[in-house]
């Protein structure tokens, strides 16, 4: 039997995600705060690609959840030197679907302020794959 069909779609992003700290010596990963992180849909340790918005560093690593409430966007280990407090990110992550998953599928999208608030939270646009499909 053959395998259907998976399409890689966006899952959940925040936007414009303050850097609140870099810790070069922590094992590893991206801290959000998680309140911010449940908000899209974020797990611990799902993976995620990071775009650092000051320098166009672009890396992979995994979610681990910081306090709730607070705000926090930390780089920790090797992607500390990838930038650092201050500088603006773009965090996504990103499932597989099926032809008739993705005609459904509505990613969770915030847009954060400087202090990363949400300032726009989007989670019904869909995507165009029903008239692409039909």
């Amino acid at each position: 039997m053959l395998a259907q069909m998976q399409i890689t779609l966006l899952k959940s992003k925040l936007h414009r995600a303050t850097v609140t700290g870099a810790c070069v010596d922590y094992e590893g990963s991206l801290t959000i705060s998680e309140d911010i992180a449940e908000r899209v849909g974020l797990l611990p340790y799902e993976r995620i690609l990071v775009g650092n918005m000051a320098n166009g560093a672009r890396f992979e690593t995994y979610v681990i959840y910081g306090p709730r409430g607070a705000g926090v966007i930390e780089l920790n280990g090797a992607t500390a030197h990838l930038g650092g407090p201050g500088d603006r990110l773009t965090i996504m992550s990103f499932g597989q679907f099926t032809p008739e998953e993705a005609v459904r599928h509505c990613p969770r999208v915030a847009v954060l302020d400087e202090n990363n608030a949400i300032v726009r939270y989007e989670a019904g646009v869909k995507s165009r794959f029903e008239e692409m499909l039909a």
